[in-house]
């Protein structure tokens, strides 16, 4: 796991190591082990190393034995083990123990076609010096992040925007659509970002960058390949079983101990009885719970597998205060705007995990991949009222996160003039599905490249990489997730329960009673804070932000305080001003600047200039 930067400069130039450096520097928490720098020819090559597999051979950037190949690459491929086996026999013998090398020798063997052959999670950057070309990957599902932007003399790279920062000519501008699209869906998607000409590679493509910096776009994988399929219940929890052990098998691969988080939920535990099947033995699991505040939280569920599963386990009991502290280290870290309150927590225990280990397991996905979400089976009046009212997307997503009233009184002219519909990428990804699929395979597929990717995979990297601390995700094995979405609805979801075929397959193996126990998931109790004297100094404060006036209007501020305190609504819209109040100061007004992890959000909304 580690962060990678670079560029491709136009021929005839060539690269300058200290903006490498540069580059590299505002990724060193993501590679907190080694680091290192590649140049050759018009193309410069960065990586920082969190050391995992091959520890004493894998640093990067991983240049080939004849000089033609360098590679910066950033995750994990976990089939190297079967990769290596079968690219010797076409004379390709490694050099390392880095799974990443495996990466250099399939595209030596495979060509373009190469990514095909990988599975894991991963973003990378790939210098053929022969062809004379820059190829830059991003795995299936986008767990790893990477981005791009064109410039008058070159085309970057990095796995975080903020390592882009440097190399800017000029101050950052906001992108007005990918800033609706965050105020009302909570994120930002689609290969736009919220700073104008920065984009990210999308999830299962190359882009291939040649010497007069064109980029083709090639998309080796997709979702909407996966036909739908008709199987028993039988056949299916067979192929289940396997995929599932298969996956874990590959992703316990480590030359250093992992630990797991546990949500109390049905993904976490199933990944606590899978390790253990595994022979993982007594590893470190943590969860979070809140005191002083009416939530409902995941402690006593959490324990209660631990416990059943022999886990050295860690429970925190976070106060108030503590987790909003997390508020300007978060939103530095994520790079991207996305409200999504479990970055919080997420963070104290990225921490906590991160001063024992380097690894942890997660159970994201699960909902996606085998439909849990409530929101994947509504009621049929539900459905028709909401895909009348909002056409385009089967009722899917429609409610924006921000009041009609708050967004006629709060957004400045430049965001309320805006004509593409905030909803755009859900409406893309619903439109784009073959017809022979259910509304339900929709409604999988739009979260498997909206949602996914742009919100809970940027909280799982970016939260977890700010304390050099990397994330395994197993329900994500594509292979997983091809078997999940192709499976029938019939499968996937009875009555009211979600998750139906896998939670009878691991019911077995799970505590008893366990399946019984409501969802919760990571929650955080923003109405316990924000609130009183707490929004009454974030409305002052937002008041003196440069971004806020420049995109708001300051002046409905005041009778958003006074709605929030009365206990009228208010609290995503506050929230979503200071987050944006933050990032803008992070991002645009004074780059490179970076918060420690418990700060007085206060601080951060504006500054004293």
């Amino acid at each position: 796991m580690c962060g990678i930067a670079g560029f491709m400069l136009r021929e005839g130039s060539r690269p300058n190591p200290e903006e490498l450096g540069r580059m590299a520097a505002a990724l060193a928490h993501r590679g907190p082990d080694d680091h290192g720098i590649h140049c050759n020819g018009p193309v410069g090559l960065a990586q920082t190393r969190l050391s995992i597999i091959g520890l004493a051979t894998g640093h990067q950037p991983m240049v080939s034995a004849d000089g033609q190949l360098a590679l910066a690459a950033n995750g994990e491929v976990y089939n190297y083990i079967e990769l290596n086996a079968a690219l010797r026999t076409q004379g390709r013998e490694p050099r390392t123990d880095s799974d990443s090398e495996t990466i250099l020798h399939a595209y030596a063997v495979h060509g373009l076609d190469f990514p095909v052959e990988l599975r894991g999670m991963f973003g990378f950057a790939l210098h053929d010096a022969q062809a004379e070309r820059l190829i830059l990957g991003r795995d299936r599902l986008g767990i790893k992040p990477l981005f791009y932007v064109r410039l008058p003399d070159r085309i970057a790279f990095a796995s975080e925007i903020k390592a882009l920062l440097p190399i800017l000519p000029g101050q950052p501008r906001v992108n007005p659509v990918a800033l609706r699209q965050f105020l009302q869906n909570q994120f930002a998607s689609g290969e736009e970002t919220i700073l104008e000409g920065i984009r990210r590679v999308p999830p299962g493509e190359i882009l291939i960058i040649d010497r007069d910096l064109r980029i083709e776009q090639r998309r080796y994988w997709s979702a909407l390949d996966i036909a739908p399929r008709a199987i028993g219940l039988e056949e299916a929890q067979a192929e289940l079983n396997a995929l599932m052990h298969a996956s874990m098998r590959e992703h316990m691969r480590s030359d250093v101990p992992f630990g797991l988080f546990l949500s109390g939920g049905v993904d976490s535990a199933v990944l606590a009885a899978l390790l253990h099947t595994h022979g993982a033995g007594r590893i470190k699991s943590f969860s979070v719970g809140y005191r002083g505040t009416a939530m409902a939280h995941e402690l006593d569920e959490a324990a209660r597998v631990a416990a059943h599963f022999g886990l050295d386990h860690r429970p925190l009991a976070l106060e108030l205060d503590q987790v909003f502290a997390r508020i300007p280290h978060t939103v530095w870290a994520a790079d991207e705007l996305m409200r999504d309150y479990a970055n919080l927590p997420t963070s104290i225990l990225a921490e906590t995990a991160a001063a024992d280990l380097k690894v942890v397991f997660s159970g994201e996905g699960g909902d996606e991949v085998f439909a849990g979400y409530g929101r994947y089976r509504p009621p049929p009046a539900e459905r028709w009222i909401k895909g009348l009212l909002s056409p385009g997307s089967g009722g899917f997503r429609t409610r924006g996160q921000w009041s009609g009233h708050w967004s006629r009184r709060l957004l400045g002219s430049a965001l309320g003039s805006i004509k593409e519909p905030d909803r755009a990428p859900f409406l893309q990804a619903w439109r784009s599905t073959p017809k022979r699929w259910s509304d339900l395979q929709r409604r999988q597929y739009t979260d498997l490249v909206t949602a996914l990717p742009d919100n809970l995979l940027v909280k799982t990297d970016r939260m977890l990489m700010g304390f050099g601390l990397e994330g395994r995700v197993p329900f994500l094995d594509h292979r997983l997730v091809e078997f999940g979405l192709s499976l029938p609805d019939a499968l996937k979801v009875k009555g009211h329960q979600g998750k139906w075929l896998l939670k009878r397959w691991a019911e077995p193996m799970l505590p008893p009673g366990h399946l019984a126990r409501p969802k919760r998931g990571f929650h955080v109790p923003v109405g316990d804070w924000l609130t009183g004297e707490v929004a009454a100094r974030v409305g002052e404060r937002l008041a003196r932000s440069r971004g806020i006036r420049e995109w708001f209007r300051v002046e409905s501020i005041p009778d958003l305080v006074a709605a929030r305190q009365a206990a009228k609504g208010g609290s995503r819209e506050l929230f979503g001003l200071m987050q944006f109040a933050i990032w803008h100061r992070l991002f645009i007004e004074q780059p490179g600047l970076a918060p420690s992890p418990d700060e007085d959000p206060l601080d951060w909304i504006a500054s004293r200039t």
